[in-house]
């Protein structure tokens, strides 16, 4: 199902074509807003057609790439599935400029390759009773994958084809987390130029998703550094989505960024940007009405089917010189302590031997894997001229199979969790955070429901100060990583307890 929205009408209303038509809404705050960038750290194209790649060929590459299967065993999700616990009934929202204009097709080589569940909305799927969806909103138009010509006057701040990589990653591996839940793709028509258009239109789009209850999961793979916007009351404004969510029961997540603690300000458009001198968090990960995702090195077996294996001997070094360790946390996984946003209470208790969180939001709350290193397999279809937005090394990017890191990739997964955890709920659970802080308050709940992340730094620049992990709570892998057969169930009795 394809749903296109136009903008510019005064109130609802139906359009000629049949298209659902909605009004533009403008922004409180016209300058000063900072680049949106997709949260996609690195990513490699291991092979070509639509066969996903051997070990050989991603160990070749330097890496270890997860098949969905690998994914599962490591966080302990077979038992959920085994009592009818897939996410099924529920809706993920996934949000991102651009969209792609291959979503429906690489989705089917995605799920065919690995033998996931198809989803009504696929290329060439049949949709049968009880079949999960995929469908598309395109706020204010269609898609816009392909690249402006060279002789155009355009920005040029923007890789269109680096979002339908990022749609492609966040698409397929959210429905291989949560196989029965439907996916609605929400797509802008623009990334930022310096504070018009993209963090509003994204989060414009939002609370069209969360009024017209469409979704009870929000998930945000993009993210931009608090100290790139003009004053900490410039995001304010921005803020309303995440309100309407709270209060009707959605569920918002968000990348907590790529760059450890260096966070960035791009100025002006074409001209590089500049380092933050200090240590940075991202919004809307830093937003305490959001679960900030962080990241780790996945070191378990890519090929486990079973349960959780560690594999010490495989790329990448990080896994190789913490020997024994399931997981460490990723040197760009962002995190740290806002400069804008006050503690907020869910956050006064913490695991024994946790980093301390002063008078400021820490981030992030939790995490999943997400360093290149250990990534994900995902499929994506590029446009005749893809290859002019991606680059992958000497050889032009082409279609086919690519390892992808990035909290892009732990945001989206955890939103397929979060939906899991719904369906076992009957319905969405809201804001998670002051549950996931509870439990993890309880010494006994917290070792059985979380696997703890204490390796791992994230200084990225040598000039910025980062953090190391430690017991318990850190600003890199937050609360850690969930062991999710005995997370999720427990989450939701702890969000009614509260």
């Amino acid at each position: 199902m394809r749903r296109t929205l136009l903008a510019g009408v005064s109130g609802l209303a139906l359009a000629a074509s049949g298209a659902l038509a909605v009004p533009t809404v403008t922004s409180a705050a016209a300058v000063g807003y900072p680049v949106v960038h997709p949260a996609v750290a690195d990513y490699s194209q291991v092979s070509t057609g639509t066969t996903p790649p051997t070990p050989a060929q991603c160990a070749s590459a330097g890496r270890r790439c997860f098949s969905p299967q690998g994914i599962r065993a490591a966080y302990n999700l077979g038992p959920l599935y085994a009592n009818g616990f897939d996410g099924r009934g529920q809706t993920i929202a996934i949000f991102d400029s651009y969209g792609s204009d291959t979503m429906a097709h690489d989705l089917h080589v995605f799920d065919q390759a690995f033998g996931v569940n198809a989803m009504c909305g696929e290329e060439g799927v049949a949709c049968q009773p009880g079949m999960p969806t995929f469908s598309e909103l395109h706020v204010q138009g269609d898609p816009g994958t392909t690249a402006p010509p060279s002789t155009s006057q355009g920005t040029g701040q923007e890789s269109k084809a680096a979002w339908a990589l990022e749609v492609a990653l966040d698409v397929e591996t959210a429905h291989a987390m949560a196989p029965g839940a439907n996916i609605l793709l929400v797509s802008t028509p623009t990334a930022e130029t310096l504070g018009v258009q993209g963090l509003p239109a994204l989060m414009n789009a939002e609370q069209y998703v969360v009024d017209h209850h469409l979704a009870n999961v929000i998930s945000q793979s993009f993210a931009s550094a608090e100290g790139a916007f003009a004053s900490s009351q410039s995001i304010e404004p921005l803020r309303h989505a995440f309100k309407s969510a709270a209060l009707n029961g959605v569920t918002v997540l968000g990348s907590s960024g790529d760059n450890g603690t260096a966070g960035s300000v791009k100025t002006p458009v074409k001209s590089g940007g500049s380092t933050l001198p200090y240590p940075s968090v991202e919004w809307p990960a830093s937003d305490p009405l959001v679960t900030g995702v962080g990241g780790t090195f996945l070191c378990t077996d890519p090929g486990a089917a079973g349960g959780r294996t560690v594999d010490s001997t495989d790329n990448p070094a990080a896994c190789r010189t913490n020997a024994g360790a399931a997981e460490v946390g990723w040197s760009g996984s962002g995190g740290g302590f806002s400069q804008v946003f006050d503690k907020p209470g869910y956050q006064s208790a913490l695991p024994a031997g946790s980093t301390a969180i002063g008078a400021k939001r820490g981030v992030p709350d939790v995490a999943l894997q997400a360093s290149p290193g250990t990534g994900a397999l995902v499929y994506l279809s590029l446009p005749p001229d893809g290859s002019s937005g991606l680059k992958c090394g000497a050889t032009p990017c082409s279609t086919g199979w690519y390892d992808i890191g990035g909290t892009s990739l732990s945001c989206p997964q955890w939103a397929g969790l979060v939906s899991i955890a719904d369906q076992i709920n009957g319905g969405g659970l809201g804001q998670i955070n002051p549950a996931l802080y509870r439990l993890a308050a309880d010494p006994a709940t917290y070792a059985a429901d979380f696997d703890d992340v204490t390796l791992g730094n994230n200084t990225t620049d040598p000039t910025v100060p980062g953090y190391s992990a430690s017991t318990g709570w850190d600003p890199i892998t937050g609360l850690g990583t969930p062991n999710a057969a005995r997370l999720l169930p427990d989450l939701v009795s702890a969000a009614h307890a509260g």
